[in-house]
């Protein structure tokens, strides 16, 4: 023996990943909490640039038009002035008609009447009525480019209301927030009130309730408190908050309150009891006469006008005053900015999760447009219930996060496949030099190096430390290739149990080792990759100790699959054998998406787990090559596989994919017909196995058929297609 040259070839080195099971396992984490919170941070900004708000608006009109359209507000009547009436007035409604309409309605007994109009020529309004405490007017706050429309002179300012409104001007100028209370600088429109809140005060006055305002600030009729609006409140982004805003809580523009014309009142077409003790809103509804009118979330609408008549408007404001207070109906609320930022946060991670679960990208379509349709009916049905949550910007946090993970694992799956191509590539190198090395006949080695170095008692029981860490508990299983042995770990907590897997080189010439050596690193480089699936046992270690080398590998409680085969077993039905072959396909497209070839698939190298009752392969098989040959194994070459489960190509030193497929194919069959695959007989014509002696339906006879065709082009050609093919008969 050359044992001053093996001891410099001798290594040192330990690859270890001890602690690669709790940095693994918070890796995911990792990334899904860097994705959330790096999406959700740029989500965010976004939306704090108010890029997102005219989505997050049309989303919130959407919702606000789906909502079922309640009764009509029994408390309202509208005394409209259409083209028709003005057609009989000539088109000018005089001082007289309006005070004759005022006379007719106050007969009937109304509790409040609000005069919407704008006449600037009105001198005797309601001139010949003796009370005018419950008529409410309306004047015009001056702007840029509009003067003030004062209210009419025999009128106290007390009962005058101003009739600006607020419109999202820097979106679409739709109409969506009401102006209760502002302050005036004009010399004569110097009322506080709003027309919409100025009349339903009044009303409420009249049954007793009052209005104030609390200590914060916030506007209270009788214990109702109604909420300002401020400049983040909602998905609006720094809003111009002036004044009292509130959110207008539209009635469906159907069915706010009942309707007459102002012919109708005067013909005394009109049922007094539509009056009687009613608040009363007198306005034109003529487009071409101001106040224009305003768009709205219901503007979209198909049978509804562009416009809806400014009468209409603080009709809603009045209506939404007097119901929150009398019929507790709710006022749109909204989350305060760190709640929905948490919101987002929350979606953001979901999405990362469901990219990191379902890494398939059409899976991924499916399980995240599922999830979207919850977020959207979770937003809906909120808002129903009048809440007004984000649903924008955690539907694009979600689709993002979904893309960000998927991408990321896309490229590393990527650069992992690359370094396991080269790995392979460097295995393919010394398994060729390994046979050539094993055929050599003029490259006699020392017979003493033939001889496989065995355990010594020191090594296997007391104290003795393998490496300085693993206990050896108990043989687990032993052969001319090696030892497979339960370990502790004493340098993690907890001590938990592994197998270690010994592989002793076929012969300890120099060499050889370099060769062996070589083969045992790329295999384990690949199995470290491998290993991160779930149902692979994840490589914890690899390291050479005494020209010999070893594999420290997840422990996996279970039974193996030959435990559950004829004849240990009854043979199988079809739904067993259904599920065992997708539970095992679905590990061969991760392996083979990584161009790599398991090469030894039987019943034994397949392990239920106690755990959650999944199938886990165990015992690739190209590191086996350095190993001399058992009873099993034929040419321990480059041919590594198990007799029965091994096509021919890798008898032939060629193993492809499809050479799993097909040792998988062999477990069917076995399962379903009970016979060990070594003693089928093959088709003298084709080659193909015989064994359709079993009851078994067609779809299924043709799927195994496939999968173990003799020819290596006649089968199935990846994993994916096999899986494809069952799941379409189940």
């Amino acid at each position: 023996m050359i044992s001053g040259l093996l001891e410099k070839l001798r290594t040192a080195f330990i690859k270890d990943k001890g602690s690669h099971e709790t940095s693994l396992s918070n890796s995911w984490l990792q990334i899904i909490l860097v994705t959330s919170v790096g999406v959700t941070a740029l989500i965010w900004g976004v939306r704090e640039l108010r890029w997102l708000q005219p989505w997050e608006l049309r989303a919130y009109d959407e919702m606000l038009r789906s909502r079922p359209a309640k009764a009509h507000d029994q408390r309202i009547l509208l005394v409209k002035i259409t083209e028709e009436d003005l057609e009989r007035e000539k088109w000018t409604i005089s001082d007289y008609t309006i005070n004759q309409l005022l006379k007719k309605l106050k007969s009937y007994q109304p509790r409040v009447i609000g005069l919407y109009l704008f006449r600037p020529d009105q001198k005797n309004l309601a001139a010949n009525l003796k009370n005018k405490v419950n008529i409410i007017n309306t004047c015009l706050f001056s702007s840029k480019g509009r003067y003030e429309i004062p209210p009419p002179p025999n009128f106290p300012i007390d009962n005058v209301g101003f009739s600006d409104v607020i419109t999202d001007n820097e979106n679409d100028q739709i109409l969506r927030r009401s102006l209760l209370f502002a302050n005036s600088t004009d010399q004569k429109c110097t009322t506080s009130f709003s027309f919409g809140s100025l009349i339903a005060i009044n009303y409420l006055d009249k049954q007793g309730i009052k209005y104030n305002f609390t200590q914060e600030g916030n506007f209270q009729l009788g214990k109702t408190i109604f909420p300002r609006l401020e400049a983040n409140s909602g998905s609006y982004q720094h809003l111009d908050a002036a004044g009292y805003q509130i959110l207008l809580n539209y009635r469906h523009p159907d069915r706010l309150a009942d309707q007459v014309t102002l012919t109708q009142v005067l013909d005394n077409q009109v049922n007094p009891s539509l009056v009687k003790d009613r608040l009363v809103i007198i306005g034109t509804t003529v487009a071409s006469l101001p106040p224009a009118g305003f768009y709205t979330p219901y503007s979209t609408l198909p049978d509804q006008p562009a416009r809806m008549p400014a009468l209409f408007i603080h009709a809603q404001i009045a209506s939404q005053l007097i119901s929150t207070v009398l019929d507790k109906r709710p006022l749109i609320w909204y989350w305060p900015d760190w709640a929905e930022l948490l919101w987002v946060w929350g979606w953001s991670l979901l999405g990362s999760a469901l990219a990191w679960r379902w890494q398939h990208p059409l899976l991924l379509l499916m399980v995240g447009g599922a999830t979207l349709i919850v977020l959207v009916g979770i937003c809906v049905s909120l808002f129903f219930q009048a809440g007004w949550i984000p649903i924008i910007p955690p539907a694009i946090a979600l689709a993002m996060s979904s893309i960000s993970v998927m991408a990321y694992t896309n490229y590393r799956t990527q650069q992992q496949t690359q370094v396991i191509i080269l790995q392979v590539e460097k295995q393919q190198e010394a398994i060729a030099q390994l046979n050539l090395l094993l055929e050599d006949k003029t490259a006699i080695p020392d017979p003493l190096d033939l001889i496989p170095q065995l355990d010594t008692p020191e090594k296997t029981a007391g104290d003795f430390l393998l490496s300085g860490r693993y206990k050896i508990s108990k043989i687990l299983g032993a052969g001319g290739f090696g030892r497979v042995y339960l370990a502790k770990d004493h340098q993690r907590p907890g001590n938990p149990t592994c197998v270690i897997k010994k592989l002793m080189p076929a012969r300890q010439d120099t060499k050889f080792l370099q060769v062996a050596r070589r083969l045992f690193n790329t295999e384990a480089e690949i199995l470290e990759v491998l290993g991160r699936h779930d149902q692979i046992p994840e490589l914890l270690a690899y390291f050479e100790d005494n020209q010999e080398f070893y594999l420290v590998e997840e422990y996996i409680q279970g039974h193996t699959l030959s435990e559950e085969l004829p004849p240990v077993q009854d043979v199988k039905n079809e739904l067993f054998v259904i599920d065992m072959l997708i539970g095992v396909l679905e590990i061969l497209a991760f392996i083979h998406q990584h161009r790599v070839i398991h090469r030894d698939i039987k019943p034994t190298n397949i392990i239920r787990r106690t755990q959650d009752n999944r199938l886990v392969l165990i015992d690739f098989g190209a590191v086996k090559l350095m190993q001399p040959p058992s009873e099993q194994t034929e040419l321990a070459t480059v041919a590594i596989g198990t007799r029965g489960y091994t096509p021919p190509e890798q008898f032939a030193g060629h193993p492809r994919l499809c050479s799993d497929i097909y040792a998988l194919g062999m477990i069917g069959i076995q399962a379903i017909t009970g016979i060990p695959p070594q003693e089928l007989q093959p088709d003298p014509e084709t080659g193909n196995v015989m064994w359709r002696q079993a009851q078994i339906s067609e779809e299924l006879a043709a799927i195994l058929d496939k999968m173990v065709c003799y020819h290596f082009s006649d089968r199935y050609q990846s994993a994916t297609a096999v899986l494809q093919d069952l799941k379409r008969i189940t």
